[in-house]
């Protein structure tokens, strides 16, 4: 099953994903996408480092080509796969591998399904960054549009989609009216 969580920033979608995680199997991998730069980017993975403490996270750092993680092999029951986030993770592939948005957009995919191959349960946390109307450069906004075409291809692959909203959980998409497919 997969499990989407979208929420703005601070909103409490990690919190909650990481629950869910804990809840869902008893072997769980946390995926980190996030190259830290600078104090404030170290001060965000102790943040959420300090947050996983003591809920059995193996936690794999990995920024991009998701084809390379391994989480195991033999049977997946049990298995949760938490990543932590699509929105580092196209950052990364768009301004370290580069290409063009569809090979960047394939290059997620086949990541994304290579990671389902080996949970029971994948959890993708993701951000809401499209409201807020502000000017862009031409950069930021491949980013922006790169990003919502891999949500948007996320929220139909997925079983399940959750917005978390000041830390409310809010169901968009429940597991029963899932549609389950990758293209």
């Amino acid at each position: 099953m997969m499990h989407l969580i979208i929420g703005g920033s601070a909103s409490g979608k990690s919190a909650y994903a990481e629950d869910l995680a804990v809840r869902a199997g008893r072997e769980r991998f946390y995926i980190a996408t996030m190259r830290p730069f600078g104090e404030e980017g170290m001060e965000r993975v102790r943040k959420h480092r300090s947050m996983r403490e003591g809920k059995g996270f193996v936690t794999v750092e990995c920024c991009r080509d998701l084809c390379q993680v391994q989480t195991g092999s033999g049977a997946y029951k049990e298995r949760v796969i938490l990543l932590e986030c699509m929105s580092n993770l196209v950052a990364n592939e768009l301004f370290e591998a580069g290409g063009k948005d569809e090979e960047i957009c394939q290059r997620i995919w086949e990541g994304i399904r290579h990671l389902q191959k080996q949970a029971e349960n994948l959890m993708i946390v993701t951000n809401e960054i499209f409201s807020d109307g502000l000017g862009y450069d031409s950069e930021t906004l491949r980013y922006i549009r790169l990003l919502a075409m891999v949500n948007q291809r996320l929220v139909q692959a997925a079983d399940q989609v959750t917005e978390v909203v000041y830390g409310i959980p809010v169901p968009v998409k429940a597991a029963s009216t899932a549609l389950r497919k990758f293209q």
